[in-house]
């Protein structure tokens, strides 16, 4: 396998490195403690000046036309700068790549070129409600189709950027007498539209910032034409696109701890103990090389799954191994580089408690450690009856 970046890959991760140290990392600990909403929004505006809004989105929409390879690479980046931030641009690029994917021409056209702009801040993926987590299939919320409408009624949960995105890709059962997961479809809803109500942003323990909302559908009309791909064949849509999904949070658990290591080398190489500086204790080098090792590891795991993906390949199983891999090794990572840094590692001083707090999340979102694995238990034992 060829490993080196091409031009136009390092170009973009260059950019995106730029912009997480000029223009996200300075503001992380004020988005973190306050949660800045104008402050937040006029980053991801820039973000999606850049392009980071549509990395796999075709040109003619707006888009970088970029590869999932460039997609990894600009969350890792961009995540060492702020995760909340990184998490907000990870999710409307989801959004947008499975518009572009199932949407109609009128669809492509109509939401596309405004989520790449930044004329809509964000997107939202409602699929997740209070009764169905992991297990996706068993939502409640239904669509019932009344003459060229549906009627949407139920509540999601846990939704990335449901106060200021633009439009919401909505799950919901329209054949409640079909198998469990076969009578769902997914549909686009605008921001705005009567019975859309947005919840109360959510107190998280870390990616502050990310704002997180419940979302209900009370008797919300959408016209026909909003129905995304066929009818009853939505959950195809939300497994296939989760897939991908966790490349993207796979790739910000990797930047997080990526940061977090370069902060206690820094750190290691100016405190002094003994009459040497901490860089000089074995043991400290030992625990900072296996942390950097796994680290690398999780890349290579990373990029692979991007690869496949971008070949046409099957790369589901690719995606869990590196999202299960990257998000554990990068909570280690963390927990490593605050134990290097001692009792200031605890304080709000430094970094290092809030990306501890932030990188917590990897593990849990877009299909928790405990659902890769059965994911990919089920991959490697497919043949064994």
């Amino acid at each position: 396998m060829h490993f080196a970046l091409t031009e136009e890959q390092q170009m973009i991760a260059d950019a995106a490195h730029q912009v997480a140290e000029s223009e996200l990392k300075p503001v992380a600990a004020e988005l973190d403690a306050t949660g800045n909403r104008p402050l937040l929004l006029e980053k991801l505006k820039k973000l999606a000046e850049l392009g980071f809004m549509g990395i796999n989105i075709a040109p003619e929409f707006g888009g970088t036309g970029a590869d999932t390879i460039t997609f990894s690479l600009v969350i890792t980046a961009l995540a060492r700068g702020c995760a909340s931030t990184a998490t907000t641009t990870s999710v409307t690029n989801m959004v947008a790549e499975v518009i572009q994917t199932i949407g109609s021409e009128r669809q492509k056209s109509r939401y596309l070129p405004k989520l790449c702009s930044g004329e809509y801040a964000a997107g939202s993926f409602c699929l997740t409600e209070p009764g169905s987590g992991s297990d996706a299939a068993a939502m409640r919320t239904r669509a019932a189709k009344q003459g060229d409408n549906y009627i949407l009624n139920g509540s999601k949960l846990f939704i990335s950027s449901a106060e200021f995105a633009g439009i919401f890709l909505v799950w919901a059962i329209t054949d409640p007498n079909a198998p469990k997961g076969k009578g769902i479809s997914c549909f686009l809803v605008e921001a705005g539209t009567p019975g859309l109500i947005i919840g109360k942003a959510e107190e998280k323990m870390g990616q502050k910032a990310s704002v997180t909302n419940e979302v209900s559908f009370q008797n919300c009309q959408v016209p026909s034409s909003s129905l995304l791909g066929a009818e009853n064949k939505g959950f195809r849509i939300a497994t296939g696109e989760l897939a991908g999904g966790r490349i993207g949070i796979g790739s910000l658990a990797l930047g997080i701890g990526l940061e977090a290591l370069d902060q206690a080398r820094d750190y290691i190489q100016q405190r002094e103990q003994f009459g040497k500086p901490l860089a000089h204790f074995q043991g400290l080098q030992w625990q900072l090389v296996d942390k950097y090792t796994e680290m690398e590891a999780a890349r290579l795991l990373l990029l692979n799954a991007a690869w496949q993906k971008d070949n046409g390949q099957s790369f589901a199983a690719a995606a869990s191994m590196a999202k299960l891999f990257a998000s554990e090794k990068a909570n280690e990572a963390c927990y490593t580089a605050l134990q290097l840094h001692g009792g200031v590692g605890y304080t709000k001083e430094y970094p290092l408690e809030r990306m501890t707090r932030d990188v917590r999340l990897t593990t849990i979102y877009e299909g928790t450690s405990e659902i890769q694995k059965l994911i990919l238990a089920r991959h490697f034992l497919k043949n064994i009856r």
